[in-house]
């Protein structure tokens, strides 16, 4: 796939704001939601100068919401407490796996956050590939940027085994030249230490990053790192939670990704 060209003039031609048949312009706060959603959604090219991308995991390369919701429920169901549906894990996950127990217990449970952590992990490890597959487009995106050069890393809120684990097990030979999860003595994100961290370990300056994610925490992530924060559709959240959590980008496809780099 070739390179998009800079198009400067993405936000004139842009539907959400050619003019529209009414009888008066719509009030000033309209008017800035309709210009940061047109400025989003639009696949302008980013600056030029991007050398790296950094990959959230969970919801943006792979899809592993089935087997964390199934490891999930039956900690719960072994500690006596009811289970969730699939689609509520959406908002259980992406604060690290503590976090996600806390959320799928009840309010006057929260004492048992050790031991269903510990049945998670447990259930967890010996399924965590029974359902979980990366999502259509990403080899081939993957495949793309490593072809034009640039640097890739992984960087999750899922626990450090784990996370080398589930890499190894997609990708043969690995193409990332980082890949991190939850360590000890370093903050989970949305705190950007780590992604400053691995810009540091490969020598190139945040702001010549795309991060990828498909949540607040991984767009507050970038905004902390200095990154450029783009937000992916096809993941465990929605538009809008991504738009107000300062996505710089909006994409609905993995190939979409390609358009935002320049030449």
């Amino acid at each position: 796939m070739s390179k998009v060209p800079i198009r400067n003039d993405f936000m004139s031609r842009s539907p959400l704001l050619m003019p529209q048949t009414v009888t008066s312009p719509p009030p000033p706060h309209q008017q800035k939601k309709i210009a940061r959603r047109a400025a989003v959604e639009y696949h302008a090219p980013v600056k030029p100068n991007i050398r790296a991308v950094l990959f959230d995991l969970d919801g943006t390369l792979a899809d592993s919401l089935a087997d964390l919701a199934n490891a999930t429920n039956w900690a719960l169901t072994q500690v006596g407490c009811p289970t969730h549906p699939l689609e509520d894990y959406r908002y259980f996950v992406g604060d690290g796996a503590r976090e996600l127990c806390a959320r799928a217990l009840p309010a006057d449970k929260q004492n048992l956050v050790d031991e269903t952590l510990r049945l998670m992990r447990e259930r967890y490890d010996a399924h965590c590939f029974d359902e979980t597959k990366l999502y259509p487009g990403i080899p081939e995106l993957i495949a793309a940027l490593a072809e034009r050069s640039y640097r890739l890393a992984v960087l999750s809120n899922k626990p450090d085994i784990f996370t080398k684990r589930m890499i190894a097990h997609f990708f043969h030979p690995s193409p990332f030249a980082i890949v991190r999860g939850q360590l000890p003595n370093v903050p989970l994100k949305p705190d950007p230490t780590a992604a400053v961290q691995i810009a540091g370990e490969l020598d190139i300056l945040p702001a010549q990053w795309l991060y990828l994610g498909d949540t607040n925490t991984d767009m507050q992530t970038a905004h902390g790192a200095g990154m450029h924060p783009v937000g992916v559709l096809w993941g465990f959240r929605d538009r809008e939670e991504l738009v107000k959590s300062g996505a710089e980008h909006i994409a609905a496809k993995p190939e979409e990704v390609l358009e935002l780099l320049a030449p």
